[in-house]
């Protein structure tokens, strides 16, 4: 299947968005959520947020409830919808639209993509769009920050194209490789309430160097890259990064 057409088709269905948090329930674990909380309100510095694929506000929320007014952009109507029904869902002010070209009024401080979801992006020239689109967003010494994973490229043995990256009591999670095409599929297998279900996601998977590429046609420059939210050394062996571009405080910014 064309993964364009599966995007398109509505992978982040009202199905979906309806269990999004319990099958991501790892990642609201305060171990793993505070840090991230912490990181960003560090780097709005007090300005407005903005979060591009807000999803269903596991970070916008905790973050505007640290005082930060946080905003996001969202392209599933039901995900959104699940965010104005949580407490709080009310100060998070959501821009129906693609990451790549829809505006949200601002300007902001920071904008912020989290748990990869740059890589939802499947063309390399959309996910240049969107650091074109955080660019036009942010004000004059603003920040861009990024968290994706490294691609798992080197732990793959020759001719091996799946490799898991969750393994818990109710979910299950591998992805599978397209290696020429630079993609991805992201396949999530879990159990709630004694009934199964299946999810797959496609991706571009995408490189430091080439992010940083990007951030420079965005007129963005890269400040800081980390190994995680506390962070940790990146280093050769890391699996993720976070990763910070900053919007010049003068000069034109690419369009």
């Amino acid at each position: 299947m064309d993964m364009e057409m599966d995007i398109d088709a509505g992978v982040w269905n009202e199905q979906v968005a309806r269990g999004y948090d319990e099958s991501s329930a790892h990642m609201y674990a305060p171990e793993v959520l505070g840090p991230a909380v912490s990181f960003l309100e560090h780097r709005a510095g007090g300005n407005p947020a903005l979060e591009f694929a807000v999803g269903t506000g596991r970070v916008a929320l905790p973050l505007s409830a640290c005082g930060v007014r946080a905003a996001g952009i969202e392209k599933s109507e039901p995900m959104a919808r699940e965010l104005g029904n949580k407490p709080g869902g009310d100060d998070v002010a959501v821009t129906i639209g693609d990451m790549t070209t829809a505006s949200a009024p601002g300007p902001f401080g920071l904008v912020y993509v989290v748990y990869n979801s740059i890589t939802c992006l499947l063309t390399q020239e959309e996910q240049v769009a969107c650091f074109r689109n955080a660019a036009r967003h942010l004000e004059p010494g603003g920040r861009f920050v990024i968290e994706v994973f490294v691609p798992e490229l080197q732990r793959l043995p020759p001719g091996e194209t799946a490799r898991p990256f969750h393994i818990g009591d109710q979910h299950v999670g591998f992805d599978t490789y397209d290696l020429v095409n630079q993609r991805q599929v992201s396949h999530h297998y879990t159990i709630a309430d004694g009934r199964g279900s299946t999810f797959s996601s496609p991706h571009r998977y995408v490189w430091p160097s080439e992010l940083d590429l990007m951030g420079q046609l965005a007129g963005l420059e890269l400040s800081e890259r980390w190994a995680d939210w506390k962070e940790a050394p990146f280093t050769a062996s890391s699996r993720s990064h976070i990763s910070v571009w900053q919007k010049p405080l003068h000069g034109p910014v690419a369009r």
